[in-house]
């Protein structure tokens, strides 16, 4: 049986564990929408690309094409030795390009890579950010996100993203599903764990190193912690009645849980190892999915004590609880930005789930999505974007939104749907 996070505000389900293994499919991008004042950018082949196992340029320029911000000037193969010694600003700016990466990668073992890099600005005529990387050759697709990073950083401002992974739970049949773990554009996807019955609400570790999740095994859902270096795991939540929505704290030690041992569901807090389980919310209806604030000051979770389900938010030192959303009748699954100013959740609208988000300082409600069975929202480590689960051709599938609903991309995978996708913090 087939559980979502919706599903399972009412019910639940059994599964089996292995070891972390390839995932069959992995990911395709489709760019479905575009931003306004894209910068143009140009990114030939790094010098040394034929001699190295992966075309670092097309990972980044792929990075910052899929960001909705920059605007890539196709340019076939490597720059002439003129260029990567001395640039023509003024032949570039013709192309098209305000800006242009110069790039090498030489190899220095059978293993280890030198990889470096140099932003050039064609209107500054100047070199304005370099950086050189020596690395494993598994680590060259990690270094082109970190180049992509850099790049972002440097032009926008703003924190980047690429360099990070993202969890999420494939479906392939009735009886299969799969945690899997890959980088940020979908590549390189390993399954963690592999079961007979639904994996839902896996959630990252601030240091991007543990997932935790709730597995239906024993005939009733539990929370597992995993590793997701060594793939072990551990039983952290197997209490009396369902064990669901788990979330860490900000600084990792401390877990918000939704239980109901005590009768109805309620959030719990507890350490991360499963001990010192103690309540944190009670009411006369169903609260769950919490997640704290990025100051730990504040849980923010889903409630329906008043009716139907809406976002409330209560302090963690102590205190009474607050409904935060009022603009719709029904809102689930919140999510808060990293800088703390925005939550983001599932409104319902006319019968259509949608991905909303509530600037928290302002009181502005805005309807980020134009499809109709969104789920599982989740920021990514800037908060500029956010990826969802949705369904297309009746198939789950995820997605991506900027934060003015302008840019988007579709990620679907060759064989299976996709759900419950998690966005993981910065590799560091």
């Amino acid at each position: 049986m087939k559980i979502n996070r919706r599903m399972f505000m009412a019910s639940g389900a059994l599964a089996s564990a292995t070891a972390v293994v390839p995932a069959w499919a992995q990911l395709r991008i489709e760019i479905t929408g575009v931003g306004a004042n894209q910068m143009p950018i140009a990114i030939p082949r790094f010098q040394g690309t034929n001699n190295a196992p992966l075309d670092i340029a097309s990972v980044v320029t792929a990075d910052l094409e899929r960001s909705g911000v920059f605007r890539a000037i196709k340019i076939q193969g490597e720059l002439t030795a003129e260029d990567m010694k001395t640039p023509r600003a003024q032949f570039w700016r013709t192309m098209g390009a305000s800006y242009l990466v110069i790039g090498s990668v030489e190899k220095l073992t059978e293993t280890r890579y030198a990889v470096n890099y140099r932003l050039f600005g064609t209107t500054e005529d100047k070199i304005i950010d370099q950086k050189e990387f020596v690395v494993n050759h598994a680590d060259l697709r990690l270094t082109a996100h970190r180049i992509a990073d850099a790049i972002y950083e440097k032009l926008t401002g703003e924190g980047g993203i690429f360099a990070s992974r993202l969890a999420y739970v494939l479906q392939r049949g009735q009886n299969s599903y799969e945690l899997v773990v890959s980088d940020s554009d979908g590549e390189n996807p390993q399954t963690a764990l592999q079961s007979t019955q639904s994996i839902i609400s896996p959630m990252w570790s601030p240091d991007g190193m543990l997932l935790t999740y709730v597995s239906f095994e024993a005939n009733k859902p539990v929370i597992y912690l995993h590793d997701v270096r060594t793939g072990n795991r551990r039983l952290i939540a197997s209490f009396k009645g369902n064990n669901s929505a788990p979330a860490f704290s900000p600084d990792g030690k401390t877990m918000a849980v939704a239980l109901s041992m005590g009768g109805g569901t309620h959030i719990y807090l507890m350490n991360t190892n499963g001990t010192n389980v103690r309540p944190f919310t009670r009411s006369a209806g169903i609260d769950t999915e919490p997640i704290f604030s990025p100051d730990g000051q504040f849980i923010y979770f889903t409630s329906d004590r008043g009716g139907s389900p809406q976002i409330y938010r209560q302090p963690v030192a102590g205190g009474a609880a607050e409904r935060v959303t009022y603009n719709c009748g029904y809102a689930i699954s919140p999510a808060v930005s990293p800088k703390g100013d925005k939550l983001a959740y599932i409104a319902r609208f006319d019968g259509a789930f949608r991905v909303t988000t509530l600037d928290l300082t302002t009181g502005a409600q805005l309807v980020l999505t134009d499809t109709n069975r969104d789920e599982s929202p989740t920021f990514a480590p800037n908060g500029k974007i956010l990826v969802y689960a949705t369904r297309d051709g009746g198939r789950g599938v995820l997605s991506t939104v900027s934060l003015d609903g302008h840019v988007r991309t579709r990620l679907s995978g060759q064989n299976g749907d996709i759900q419950e996708p998690t966005w993981g913090p910065l590799l560091k």
